[in-house]
C-alpha cells in the first residue's frame, strides 16, 4: 500500500475485530461479566461484606482483615471524612506504603464520593507539595513515620486536615510472614494529626451522606510527564470495574482463588491488584509491605496462594535463592512477569515451569492513562508463541478495548505490520488531566488515547509493544521522567540549563544522567548537586550529574537529547 492511501479507520477497525476473533485462545469467554451488575466497586463491597463478612479480604502478615470489617471500617472511615468537613468531590491525599489502613481510607474516600489521590510513599516533600497542590487537596492520611514530610509542605499547602496512622495499628504480636522491620517499628504520636484507628473505635455509628456512583470523579492517579511534573488521569469507578470485569471475565477466577500482591497500591498496577480486582471478584489478598523473596516464598506456602506477578527478576531471585528448596510453591497457578530490567526469555520460562510448575506469561499493556490491562496474553504460550513473537509480544486486546497504530506526526492510520504511535481506546480511559486542558487536549483525540508510545499491530493482529517514545527512563522498574528530574534540578541555584537521558545499567536497567550547565563563575561539584537532589527526590530518580561546558541546543531552544546520549560514552 503506497504511503499516500489513506485507509479507512472503520474498515481497518472491522478488519482488526476478525483477526482477533480469529486469534482469540480456545476457552477464554468473550463476554465481559459483571457478577453483580454494573454498580460501584464499593457496592461490591457492600454485597461481599453481605453475603461472606467472615471471608478474609486481606491478609498482612498475619493480621485479617475481613469483608465484614472492611466494609464497616470503611463506612466509619467515610464517616470520618465528613464529620471533620470533607464533601464530595473533594481530593484527599493517601500518603502511604502497604498496609491495610490503605484499603479502609480507599474504600472509606470512594463512598463519600470524594477522590482517592495517592501519592508515592518514596516522595520527599517537593514531590509531595508539588501533588498535593496540582490537586488541591486539603486533606492528608498518612503514615506515622512519614509525617515529618507532611509538616515540610504545610505553609505552602492548602492541607489542614492531617489523619495519621501506623503499622502498629495493623501488626499482629507474631507475625506469620518475615516483617520487613518498617512494619514492626513502635507507633509514633503525632499530636497535630488525628489518630484513624482509634478514631474510627469511638465512632457510633457510621453516618454520612452516601456519593459513591459509576461516573464522577473517583481517583487522581498521577502519570509522569516527559515535559515536566507528574499529571494527574482522573479516573471513574466505571473505569475501575470495567478495567476488572474484562480481564478476570476472561478466565474467572474461583471463590477460593487467593492473591499475592507486593505492588505498591499508590500505583495504578498496585490499586488494579490490590484494591480493585480481588474486592470484585470476592476474593483473598495477602498482602506485603515490599518485594522479599522470603516472604513471598513463605506466603505462597502458608496461604496457598494461587495469584501472584511480580518483575521477570523477582522470578529469577526465587529461583536462585538457596533457601528456594524449602518452599512448596505448588498451589500457584497463576503467574503474570513484567519485563522492566530483565525480559521474560525461553530459558528462564523452561527453568520456572520445571522447578514451580506454572508457565510465566507476561503480564500485558497498559497506562495510567487507561487504567493498565488494556491488552492479555493468557492462553498464547503454546510453544512459546509469544516469546518466538517479535518483542515485546502484549497479546490481544481485552474485550471492549481497541487498539490502532498511526504516524506521529499525521496521525494517519499505518498498514498491519507498521511501526508507528500506538492509540487505544477503551471504556476505561482517562477523563482528562487535572486542570490540564492541553495536555488533555493533546492525548485524547475524538475518543483515543495517543500514548507517545511505539507500537505494532501484526498481520494476525497481534499487539506489539517497541518502547516509549518519550524520554522515560526505567530504574529498576520505577518510572523515572527525565522532565520531572529537569523541573528540580531548575530550582538548583547554580544550574542554568540541563539534560537528562538514560544510561544503560547492568543491575538497575537504567539510571538517569543529567547533563547540567552552571551559572557562569559557580563554584558547584557534581556530588554536592546530587546530594542536593537526594534531599529532594526519591532515591531512584537522582541522577549522575556531569557538568558541561554547553548544552547542544535546537533552534526553538530545545535540548537535543540524542546529542546528550552521544556524551555519555564521552
Amino acid at each position: 500500500m503506497s504511503q499516500h492511501q489513506t485507509i479507512d479507520e472503520n474498515q481497518y477497525l472491522e478488519t482488526l475485530r476478525g483477526l482477533v476473533g480469529k486469534a482469540w485462545p480456545k476457552g477464554l469467554n468473550r463476554e465481559i461479566a459483571y457478577p453483580h451488575g454494573e454498580k460501584p466497586l464499593t457496592e461490591y463491597l457492600r454485597i461481599w461484606a453481605r453475603l461472606r463478612p467472615d471471608k478474609p479480604a486481606v491478609i498482612f502478615y498475619g493480621g485479617v482483615t475481613t469483608y465484614g470489617e472492611l466494609d464497616r471500617q470503611s463506612d466509619l472511615f467515610a464517616t470520618l471524612l465528613a464529620g471533620m468537613g470533607v464533601k464530595k468531590g473533594d481530593r484527599v491525599s493517601v500518603f502511604m506504603p502497604n498496609c491495610p489502613q490503605f484499603h479502609v481510607a480507599f474504600f472509606g474516600i470512594l463512598k463519600l464520593g470524594a477522590v482517592h489521590c495517592p501519592v508515592s510513599p518514596l516522595s520527599k516533600a517537593y514531590e509531595l507539595g508539588y501533588q498535593v497542590g496540582d490537586c488541591q487537596s486539603e486533606t492528608i492520611v498518612a503514615l506515622d513515620t512519614l509525617m515529618p514530610v507532611v509538616r515540610e509542605v504545610l505553609t505552602e499547602t492548602k492541607l489542614r486536615r492531617l489523619i495519621v496512622t501506623s503499622f502498629a495499628d495493623a501488626m499482629p504480636a507474631v507475625p506469620s510472614l518475615p516483617a520487613p522491620s518498617a512494619t514492626l517499628s513502635p507507633k509514633i504520636a503525632c499530636a497535630d494529626a488525628i489518630d484513624m484507628m482509634p478514631a474510627l473505635s469511638k465512632i457510633a455509628a457510621p453516618s454520612f451522606p452516601e456519593g459513591a456512583s459509576l461516573d464522577d470523579f473517583a481517583a487522581l492517579n498521577y502519570t509522569g510527564g516527559t515535559t515536566g511534573m507528574p499529571k494527574g488521569c482522573i479516573h471513574t469507578q466505571r473505569d475501575m470495574i470495567y478495567t476488572v470485569a474484562s480481564n478476570t471475565s476472561l478466565a474467572p477466577p474461583p471463590e477460593t482463588s487467593i492473591s499475592l500482591s507486593f505492588f505498591p497500591e499508590f500505583w495504578i498496577a498496585g490499586e488494579n491488584s490490590c484494591l480493585i480486582f480481588p474486592v470484585f471478584n470476592g476474593t483473598t489478598l495477602v498482602l506485603l509491605a515490599r518485594w522479599d523473596p522470603v516472604a513471598v516464598m513463605t506466603a505462597i506456602q502458608l496461604y496457598k496462594v494461587t495469584a501472584t506477578a511480580m518483575p521477570v527478576d523477582g522470578a529469577l531471585e526465587i529461583m536462585d535463592h538457596p533457601r528456594f528448596a524449602e518452599f512448596d510453591l505448588s498451589s500457584l497457578n497463576n503467574v503474570r512477569v513484567v519485563s522492566f530490567v530483565k525480559k521474560l526469555n525461553m530459558d528462564y520460562r523452561r527453568r520456572w515451569q520445571e522447578l514451580v510448575g506454572t508457565v510465566l506469561a507476561e503480564s500485558a499493556w497498559g497506562m495510567t492513562e487507561t487504567h493498565t490491562s488494556d491488552s492479555f496474553t493468557t492462553g498464547m504460550q503454546d510453544d512459546d508463541y509469544d516469546l518466538k513473537s517479535r518483542p515485546t509480544f502484549v497479546g490481544l486486546p481485552v474485550s471492549g478495548t481497541e487498539f490502532k497504530i498511526c504516524d506521529f506526526e499525521t496521525g494517519a492510520i499505518l498498514p498491519l505490520g507498521s511501526e508507528g504511535e500506538l492509540c487505544c481506546r477503551t471504556p476505561s480511559l482517562l477523563k482528562g488531566y487535572w486542570n490540564k486542558p492541553e495536555a488533555t487536549a493533546e492525548t485524547l483525540r475524538n475518543g483515543w488515547l495517543h500514548s507517545g508510545d511505539i507500537g505494532l499491530i501484526d498481520e494476525d493482529g497481534y499487539l506489539h509493544y517497541l518502547g516509549r517514545r518519550k524520554e522515560m527512563i526505567k530504574v529498576k522498574g520505577m518510572s523515572v521522567f527525565p522532565g520531572e528530574v529537569e523541573a528540580l534540578l531548575g530550582q538548583h541555584p547554580a544550574i542554568v540549563g540541563t539534560g537528562v537521558v538514560p544510561r544503560p545499567d547492568e543491575e538497575r536497567g537504567q539510571v538517569p544522567v543529567a547533563f547540567v550547565l552552571l551559572v557562569p563563575g559557580a563554584d558547584v561539584t557534581p556530588k554536592a548537586i546530587e546530594d542536593w537532589c537526594r534531599e529532594r527526590m526519591a532515591g531512584f530518580k537522582v541522577p549522575e550529574v556531569r557538568i558541561v561546558e554547553a548544552l547542544p541546543m535546537t533552534a526553538t531552544g530545545k535540548v537535543k537529547k540524542q546529542e546528550l546520549g552521544k556524551l555519555l560514552d564521552a
